[in-house]
């Protein structure tokens, strides 16, 4: 288990039965990144791998780095 999976659990259990659309997700991870400017890169990231599943020429998507 690595140390994100808490948080991930912990989402997960507080707000896992709910509903949201992407434009909602995107809002909050702007609202995070304007928070803690030093999680710019990693957010980005992740919003780029969420936007790009479905690209089967993607190769970031299995980027384990």
């Amino acid at each position: 288990m690595y140390f994100t999976d808490r948080g991930i659990e912990e989402l997960e259990k507080r707000r896992g039965e709910e509903e949201v659309t992407f434009e909602w997700l995107a809002e909050q991870l702007r609202t995070f990144v304007d928070l803690n400017p030093d999680f710019e890169v990693p957010v980005e990231r992740l919003a780029t791998w969420l936007a790009r599943l479905d690209d089967e020429d993607d190769d970031f998507q299995n980027d384990d780095g």
